[in-house]
């Protein structure tokens, strides 16, 4: 008999209720994908948690496009409205690492096993920091996103999670209306609203759909 699914939401909101119980206000290391997904996130987390955003994306390219996804995440942090101060871990550009994890997968369509390597390298990383920095808890804004694996994010999170030995969030931030509200948030802040997922594979898949709908 196959093991009932778990919702990840639901979890979430369990542990909250026990921080909330115990008057604790944790210390979460959170990976940002970029601003529009971090902003809804941002919104709910910050009533519950201290934040440290880790914008660590070696996928992104080319390196102009990492830079203005940066800026708008800094931009949104300066901004917006939260409960408990939220703040930056620098990190450097590290497009080579994301070139190795992708070797001998070039060719796998979006949303397969390259997307994998690319979500476990990068929490990888955010593990290694959260637990070196002894943080309480560490997880990433890529679940808010329609198009991204929530059980496969939230598998790799806690196999990675016990590794380095930190805990693992759990999360799939779409749920509730979360990827509705990330989109009116960012109107409000007038976000930079990329159009591809980041990597050059996924930027030329998305090319190649633009250019079958025109032939349509």
């Amino acid at each position: 008999m196959a093991a009932p699914s778990r919702n990840y939401s639901k979890e979430l909101e369990r542990l909250i209720g026990r921080f909330q119980e115990e008057g604790r206000v944790p210390r979460l290391l959170l990976h940002a994908c970029c601003a529009p997904c971090s902003s809804a996130v941002l919104e709910y987390l910050t009533q519950f948690f201290s934040i440290t955003l880790l914008y660590y994306n070696p996928n992104i390219a080319p390196y102009e496009e990492y830079q203005k996804r940066e800026a708008e995440l800094g931009r949104l942090v300066s901004q917006m409205k939260v409960v408990h101060p939220v703040e930056l871990l620098p990190c450097e550009y590290d497009g080579q690492a994301f070139a190795a994890a992708a070797k001998g997968l070039e060719q796998e369509p979006e949303g397969g096993r390259r997307c994998e390597a690319c979500f476990r390298l990068r929490l990888r990383y955010a593990a290694s920091q959260a637990a070196r920095l002894g943080f309480d808890y560490y997880t990433t804004t890529l679940s808010i996103s329609p198009l991204k694996n929530a059980p496969l994010l939230n598998r790799l999170g806690e196999e990675i999670g016990e590794e380095f030995g930190v805990r693992h969030l759990p999360s799939d931030f779409k749920k509730k209306n979360g990827y509705k509200r990330s989109v009116e948030l960012s109107r409000e802040y007038s976000l930079y609203r990329q159009d591809y997922c980041g990597c050059v594979y996924s930027k030329v898949q998305r090319q190649r759909e633009k250019e079958e709908r025109k032939d349509q």
